[in-house]
């Protein structure tokens, strides 16, 4: 951590001794004057824990020559002194003068500080592992002050850091001998005024950057120019002031000194608050990472791993790839990645996904695929949490039942930070007993960040995807009609790739006369104002359809509005019109794919239908219409190119593999026919409409009778007498009585209110009678809120409504038609007629 010029400081005087090999007089001078000057005290020493002993060994002390200061050799644990009490209670212990008299004198034997000094000792490590203790020992009579404190703990997680990477992590008999390791830190300081964002550096920080100190303006732009810029929102996150936390902040991360020269640095920080408890400055220390550079192999993987993180739309995408990414090349046992919500971990991943597989506080809370762990069930993980930083615990650390279960070989928790806090975890835990390099450490905490960012985004992109869809499924039938002589079935899949809402529509519209219109169309564009138009023509579709116009009207009808609507935004559409009872259809095409077709053979085909150019384009376009005759058994597809044609599918292929698919389908069941139609595609840039139905034809087909109402004073008497003798023709006695009410009441307010020529039609399906009587006149019957017993008239629709078993009213070309069906006391016999293929 510690920058340094070994030109710059030769002629300092001051001794450095390691237990390591021979050092030029030069290099010692150089290291041991900069370890003093950024320390600022006259002794530091590092001392390696030794399990084997049970001591803590010296293993390097860097000090001015010739000076009085000389420390032990070792501590023994179990013996009290300031160094062995710092290690084992795992925090730093300050003391003055007088606190390190109250210690009393040394050992025998022992070296002895003389009196009116103060000492520090920092133990080194953390993750359920001691490394050491940092001494440092300075003539301060008034004690150590709180800045250089806040430096000295800074400083420390560099030396352990070091100190780890040098000798390796779980062997104690190499940390015991381990020297030269403060001379490989080359470390810079900082100080940030929160209030002005005017930063004071020290020289050897500038080094570490490769800018010269008259050349440094004190702002914090002018080191982020040196950033590689992919790492400069990580940076940003941590040194701005909108995104400040509390405690110890660390990242590592990547500059470009002036000469093309790629660097890693290690940013370790704390921020103090002033005496409103507001953030007030930030301590910094800035250290060179090589020893912490990741070798080739884990470059590539966290180069897969941000590239298969762009990728990740939703959280549980993000999931699946930390787990290929980091089970597998690490021989990890168990993976899991969760976000954190409120005092609940909510996860989006478990590998391997069995409840077994993990400890007991995870099955307890096992929902339909993943629990929802509490937090406050596994406290060391929320200590980490806390702290944000990544963990690392041995095989036979002293965890919670419900984290060491996950890791007995060894446990690594990685907090993942994004916008200053921590949003989730990741735990990967290892069964056989597993040593944490210092290269895998790194590679852990750059994932930590790239998967908490990912997170993030998913994590919004599945918020407005979800609204996304939820807009879209609103403007679609809630659901399908049931059909006299088919089934109808839809599929509706939004986008995966991309967030706005698309505009496929569909729909399925019951007409008279056992006639059904079916639709499917596209609006061009993913966005609000292509769901908007979808909106508007499937109400107008519809409207135009019920009203009884022909299928061809019925496009150009919604032709004609698009054009006049002046959007900038056009539509294709396929419009059906089948005759359910003689499986007679009609098709238009306004520049959408042709509609796909099983014949009860198994052989299918794409229709080749004559079409129109899409709506919207051309005011005046025709649509002209092509028949077809379907047999019983017969399927009928409608799609829209988001299933056929893609970047990596062209169109004559995509359909191909759809009429495969159809080739293979039951048409037995519908509804699993269309499943396997979408085919088994995840991922999908455009969203996916599919309509279709099997065509049966009417088992028992519907029997008509028609008659026209001429304008006499007994009008309604002839129209009784045709409902009479149309009913004895059809042996429906038992239902002439109601069959003549409804009557009478239908033809006469026909005849009262409207001045045009009025129609009696009388329609005999298996179990029901329709009354239908259609006028000239748009105005639709209202039923009287009351009627009281003065009154003349008004007591019509309410018999109607009585004693029918339902009653309406649907527009017609130029009209309307009023309606109401009958219930048969006997339902008709089947007849056995079936569609009839032409």
């Amino acid at each position: 951590m510690i920058g340094y010029r070994v030109e710059a400081d030769e002629e300092l005087g001051y001794a450095h001794e390691t237990t390591g090999g021979p050092r030029t007089e030069a290099v010692q001078a150089a290291v041991t004057g900069h370890v003093l000057t950024f320390t600022g005290t006259a002794l530091v020493a590092v001392y390696a824990f030794d399990a084997d002993g049970g001591e803590l060994r010296l293993a390097e002390t860097v000090r001015s020559p010739g000076g009085p200061y000389a420390l032990p050799a070792s501590y023994p644990l179990s013996g009290r002194s300031p160094v062995a009490d710092a290690f084992r209670s795992g925090h730093p212990l300050w003391l003055g003068p007088r606190e390190l008299a109250a210690y009393g004198p040394a050992a025998p034997g022992r070296p002895e500080l003389p009196s009116g000094l103060s000492l520090g000792a920092l133990p080194l490590g953390g993750d359920g592992q001691g490394l050491g203790c940092l001494v440092v020992v300075d003539e301060a009579p008034d004690g150590i002050g709180a800045d250089r404190r806040a430096f000295l703990e800074l400083y420390a997680h560099h030396v352990a850091a070091g100190l780890e990477a040098s000798h390796g992590p779980g062997r104690p008999e190499q940390r015991s001998s381990a020297g030269s390791t403060l001379d490989r830190l080359r470390v810079g300081a900082f100080v940030l005024e929160l209030s002005t964002g005017r930063m004071t550096a020290d020289t050897q920080m500038l080094e570490l950057f490769g800018i010269q100190p008259d050349d440094f303006d004190g702002r914090v732009e002018t080191l982020l120019a040196s950033t590689v810029p992919d790492d400069v929102p990580a940076l940003m996150s941590i040194v701005e002031p909108g995104r400040l936390t509390s405690g110890t902040s660390q990242l590592t991360f990547r500059i470009r000194r002036p000469n093309g020269e790629l660097r890693w640095l290690e940013l370790r920080c704390r921020v103090q608050a002033g005496a409103d408890g507001a953030p007030e400055r930030m301590l910094g220390v800035v250290a060179e990472a090589s020893y912490l550079r990741p070798s080739a192999d884990e470059v590539s993987m966290v180069q897969r791993l941000s590239a298969a993180l762009a990728g990740a739309t939703t959280i549980r995408d993000v999931g699946q790839v930390v787990v290929s990414a980091l089970r597998d090349p690490l021989r990890a046992r168990r993976v899991a990645v969760a976000e954190l919500q409120a005092d609940q971990l909510v996860v989006s991943i478990l590998a391997p996904a069995e409840p077994t597989a993990w400890p007991e506080v995870w099955r307890s809370q096992w929902r339909s695929e993943f629990p929802d762990a509490p937090i406050h069930a596994l406290p060391t993980l929320a200590e980490t949490m806390r702290e944000g930083h990544v963990s690392l615990w041995p095989p036979g650390a002293e965890l919670e039942p419900g984290l060491a279960g996950i890791g007995p070989g060894g446990i690594a928790v990685l907090p993942l930070p994004a916008n200053g806090r921590t949003v989730g975890v990741c735990l990967i835990g290892w069964e056989e007993p597993h040593e944490f390099g210092p290269e895998e450490r790194s590679l852990l905490t750059a994932t930590a960040g790239l998967v908490g960012q990912a997170l993030v985004r998913a994590h919004a992109l599945d918020a407005e995807h979800e609204l996304a869809t939820m807009l879209q499924r609103s403007l679609l039938p809630r659901k399908l009609p049931v059909l006299p002589g088919g089934v109808a079935v839809t599929r509706y899949l939004p986008a995966t790739m991309g967030l706005e809402v698309g505009g496929d529509w569909y729909d399925v519209i019951p007409l008279s006369d056992g006639h059904v219109a079916l639709v499917i169309g596209d609006v061009q564009g993913h966005s609000a104002a292509a769901a908007t138009i979808m909106g508007q023509m499937r109400t107008a579709i519809r409207a135009y359809a019920v009203e009884g116009h022909p299928p061809d009207v019925v496009v150009s009808h919604a032709n004609r509005l698009l054009v006049d609507m002046e959007t900038d935004l056009f539509a294709t559409c396929s419009y059906v019109d089948l005759d359910m009872e003689e499986g007679e259809a009609w098709f238009v095409r306004a520049g959408h794919l042709p509609p796909l077709l099983r014949r009860p053979d198994g052989a299918t085909e794409e229709l080749t239908i004559e079409g129109g150019p899409p709506l919207g384009v051309v005011a005046d376009a025709e649509y002209p219409m092509t028949a077809l005759g379907l047999s019983s058994g017969t399927l009928l597809v409608l799609l829209t190119d988001g299933l056929v044609e893609s970047a990596q599918l062209d169109l004559d292929h995509g359909i191909q593999q759809v009429r495969e698919r159809l080739a293979r389908a039951d048409p037995s069941d519908p509804g699993r026919a269309a499943d396997e139609l979408l085919g088994s595609a995840a991922r999908r840039h455009d969203d996916v409409a599919l309509l279709l139905l099997r065509y049966d034809g009417m088992r028992v087909r519907p029997v008509r009778a028609r008659w026209t109402v001429w304008r006499l004073p007994d009008a309604v008497m002839h129209a009784r007498r045709f409902a009479a003798r149309t009913l004895r023709s059809w042996d429906l006695e038992a239902e002439l009585d109601v069959v003549l009410l409804v009557t009478s009441e239908l033809v006469t307010n026909a005849i009262v209110h409207t001045s045009s020529e009025v129609h009696l039609n009388l329609t005999l399906t298996a179990d029901r009678l329709r009354i239908a009587v259609s006028d000239r006149s748009p105005r639709t019957p209202t039923k009287p809120t009351s009627v009281d017993w003065e009154a003349t008239g008004g007591r019509g629709l309410l018999l109607v409504e009585a004693v029918s078993h339902a009653w309406g009213s649907v527009p017609l070309s130029g009209g309307k038609q009023v309606w109401s069906d009958i219930t048969l006391s006997s339902p008709r016999a089947d007849s056995g007629a079936g569609g009839r293929g032409r």
